[in-house]
């Protein structure tokens, strides 16, 4: 039988470091000092380093305004068309990006998968993505639309099918998330506050093809943590996307783990794991849940040091920095989790 191969990963962030700019603006609108406390306790906790996004932070003081060009002004934050209008030229420049980093022949793709859950648009961005990137017309795309963090998976095991029903085929995956386009006003609630802690924008394009090189991909799992449909939720409203991020995730994670983990996992050992960077609890609650060594997540702990949560581009991140160690060698496992609590995993071989 056919197998699958992700050969390579290019990766993208806009050029604006804005972590520390998040982080100072959401903290000044904290009145109660009790809650600011527990802010600066997250914040300190969350092991992020930097974050990028479209939007460039404002000079100092930011008491009105967050960024230069005064999208996030306090008490007038855009409208979700306003967001939606942002979003399509930045997502096709971010993803144009990456998709450069990859360096893959236009020419020689014949699918493209794009997953994002930050933005819509229509021609979307495949569409807009075919064109600017000098795919052929005939190319055959496929969007992976609001599926959240664990929509990579998805994403590669629409590719992944494909090369096993076509060894031929040569897939173009695109991730791409601009989470930043969503920070809500709503400060007083800190479990919205962690937006200001976690999300970041980020593009990756990856080739997926039959050529026996990078990550052979085998044996894609998927189920649900029960009783948490409720625990990760993302609507749309009238002023841009509004997600609920449970503080309950990562208890509900690491208890469930123990138990039902192992029958996510392949025959063999994993000696590589690319988790989802989700957040620091996210990752603490995979390592005591599966009792993994420290340095077992060091691939996602980097990712969400330099880069925080991209969403969906997260893990592929996280897959590229395994491809670019010489060292990473054997048999891998990869693990994502979103809305549902749905987790999803794939295993993998770096021979």
């Amino acid at each position: 039988m056919t197998q699958a191969w992700l050969n390579r990963i290019g990766t993208a962030v806009p050029p604006h470091d804005i972590h520390a700019a998040f982080m100072e603006f959401g903290r000044d609108t904290i009145v109660d000092p009790h809650k600011r406390a527990l802010f600066d306790r997250m914040a300190a906790m969350a092991d992020i380093e930097h974050r990028y996004a479209i939007i460039e932070a404002a000079p100092r003081p930011r008491d009105v305004v967050l960024d230069t060009d005064g999208f996030y002004r306090r008490g007038a934050f855009p409208t979700t068309a306003a967001r939606m209008a942002q979003y399509e030229p930045h997502a096709l420049h971010l993803a144009l990006k990456a998709i450069r980093a990859l360096d893959a022949d236009p020419s020689s793709i014949t699918h493209l998968v794009v997953a994002s859950c930050t933005g819509f648009t229509a021609p979307g961005l495949d569409f807009q993505i075919m064109r600017e990137a000098g795919l052929r017309d005939s190319t055959q795309r496929t969007i992976v639309g609001f599926m959240g963090c664990f929509a990579a998976v998805n994403a590669i095991k629409l590719a992944d099918h494909i090369v096993r029903a076509n060894t031929a085929a040569r897939v173009l995956v695109v991730n791409l998330e601009l989470s930043s386009l969503h920070l809500q006003e709503d400060f007083q609630d800190l479990p919205k506050m962690l937006s200001f802690l976690l999300f970041a924008d980020g593009a990756a394009a990856a080739l997926v093809t039959a050529d026996p090189y990078g990550i052979g991909l085998a044996c894609f799992r998927a189920t649900v943590i029960p009783r948490s449909h409720d625990l990760i939720t993302w609507h749309i409203g009238d002023a841009g996307f509004q997600m609920h991020l449970s503080g309950q995730v990562p208890g509900r994670i690491r208890r469930w783990l123990p138990e039902h983990g192992p029958a996510l996992l392949p025959a063999e050992t994993p000696a590589l794991w690319a988790v989802h960077a989700g957040g620091r609890s996210i990752l603490d609650a995979v390592q005591h849940g599966l009792h993994l060594p420290p340095e077992a997540l060091r691939y996602s702990r980097d990712i969400l040091r330099n880069h925080g949560n991209m969403s969906s581009a997260t893990l592929m991140f996280v897959l590229a920095k395994i491809l670019c160690d010489p060292d990473a060698r054997g048999p891998g496992m990869a693990m994502a989790f979103g809305p549902g609590v749905t987790v999803e995993t794939f295993s993998f071989d770096r021979p």
